[in-house]
């Protein structure tokens, strides 16, 4: 219960990270050309994994993607047979909240925590952002949302979280994480070492800290115009991109324009008062560096280990594989024929 409401306390700070956040540049979207897909349904195989080697030891590297198909099965059997021979699973959870309460305080809090979600001073979307944003927020809205009032009172940042998850349940994909549910079985089936990488901020009391939020304004109208945006022009590219990742076509995923990032979300939070005094600006630059000190160690002590990572942290030339190469690794790509893709198995 106690961890209950230390998520409770910190979800106002950790809500941003619902949108996916990653280094790489998104094409604009006048250069998007392409035909409306039709969302696959049923079984499927899913992408295939890279493979960086030092030696005999193998490092197996899943990139995952948001959103995907609502109604994909996953066969993961490939993934299932690397984990039943891993003996370390690295697994990122990125930037996570430590609020240090107990429960009664926590319901104590509610009030507040909900409250900060909405803007300063009681005003409406419609008072904070500009007409021609409002305009095109009211016909995604109607078209998504429907005649939510409450919505009308959210800062910038969190309408643009409530219209984008949505949309996308409107348009058949899902942005749960199917990936991680089937890691979890198998380390309960086969118990490797789980490595969890993370940087944790500790908030002693939260109290002052939605005090501040309440009265902060939020540089968070970019974060809305931008999901607006990928909103009225990316929903043919999402659903041809969550098409390729379901049945496994590499090919596709490298041609199709990488996953939107979510940077002015992101800095609405992170580069705000609040973000700066607990440390999020540097957070993404330790937490690299903490992943690839954890996949060093992997490849030294272990035959067979297993991680995954968003496709656009894996992908180009700041990307996980091209730093991991930089360190003198092999990396294999998934559409290579190579020995040892039956995850160590004879």
């Amino acid at each position: 219960m106690r961890s209950v409401m230390r998520q409770l306390a910190a979800a106002v700070m950790s809500a941003l990270m619902a949108f996916p956040i990653h280094a790489q540049e998104a094409p604009p979207a006048d250069a998007i050309r392409t035909e409306a897909p039709v969302v696959v349904q049923g079984e499927q195989p899913g992408p295939g994994m890279w493979i960086v080697r030092k030696g005999g030891h193998e490092l197996y590297l899943l990139g995952t993607l948001s959103p995907l198909p609502a109604k994909m099965q996953w066969q993961a059997v490939p993934l299932q047979r690397v984990l039943a021979n891993a003996q370390e699973v690295i697994r990122m959870r990125g930037v996570q909240i430590d609020a240090d309460i107990g429960f009664f305080r926590g319901l104590l809090l509610l009030p507040k925590l909900l409250a900060a979600r909405d803007n300063p001073d009681g005003k409406t979307l419609r008072e904070v952002v500009s007409p021609a944003s409002y305009v095109r927020w009211q016909a995604l809205k109607a078209r998504y949302i429907g005649s939510d009032g409450g919505v009308e009172k959210r800062r910038p940042l969190f309408a643009a979280q409530e219209l984008y998850t949505a949309a996308m349940k409107k348009n058949g994909l899902d942005t749960r994480d199917p990936v991680w549910p089937v890691v979890e079985k198998a380390i309960k089936d086969h118990h490797p070492t789980v490595t969890v990488v993370k940087e944790t901020i500790v908030i002693k009391d939260p109290k002052p800290l939605l005090q501040e939020w309440a009265k902060t304004t939020l540089d968070d109208l970019a974060c809305f115009d931008n999901t607006l945006t990928r909103i009225e022009t990316d929903l043919d590219v999402m659903r041809a991109r969550a098409n390729a990742w379901a049945t496994g076509d590499m090919p596709a995923l490298r041609a199709l324009p990488p996953a939107y990032q979510w940077e002015a979300c992101s800095a609405a939070v992170t580069e705000a008062g609040i973000g700066k005094r607990l440390g999020f600006g540097d957070a993404r630059a330790r937490l690299r560096a903490k992943w690839l000190a954890a996949a060093d160690a992997a490849l030294e002590k272990n035959a067979v280990s297993f991680a995954a990572l968003p496709l656009n942290d894996l992908l180009g030339a700041n990307g996980y594989l091209a730093a991991l190469q930089a360190k003198g690794y092999a990396v294999i790509a998934p559409e290579e024929d190579a020995p040892g893709e039956d995850g160590g198995e004879e």
